[in-house]
């Protein structure tokens, strides 16, 4: 099992950080190994959105498909591949620390399959590490927008 938490806190109010991070155009912006994002459904993200992603991770290169199963709009997103490598369910919470002041954090979890079973522990240190640097670089996009 593949368990990575990470949060910060971005000092903008929540409904800058939750509307940016909700939306899927941006992913490939601040996600370190995200290449493009493709919606296989109408806009905007409701439950039982899909939307395909290209992605690089330990040197490959990977395609899959998270549908979207909760979505409480400035407060909790949750999305499941539905098509991929391996089982994977991708949270993310929004808490205001204040009104200019936001704490984000993102759960991954999933069972690697196959042979990716074998690096478990080794996927589970660099999703924590590509997940940090994620949350960073979304922090710095969104603290130097005016």
């Amino acid at each position: 099992m593949v368990n990575v938490f990470t949060e910060i806190i971005i000092n903008k109010p929540i409904e800058i950080v939750a509307d940016y991070a909700t939306n899927p155009d941006n992913a490939p912006e601040w996600y370190v190994n995200i290449n493009s994002a493709q919606w296989k459904t109408p806009k905007p993200l409701t439950i039982g959105s899909r939307v395909a992603f290209v992605a690089h991770f330990l040197g490959r290169k990977l395609e899959y498909t998270y549908g979207i199963i909760e979505f409480i709009p400035r407060h909790k997103l949750v999305m499941k591949t539905v098509d991929g490598p391996f089982p994977m369910e991708t949270t993310y919470t929004w808490t205001a620390i204040d009104e200019k002041s936001t704490k984000i954090t993102l759960r991954n979890k999933g069972i690697p399959t196959g042979f990716s079973k074998f690096f478990a522990p080794l996927m589970a240190t660099m999703m924590r590490k590509a997940n940090k640097k994620d949350l960073l670089n979304l922090k710095k996009i969104l603290e130097e927008k005016g």
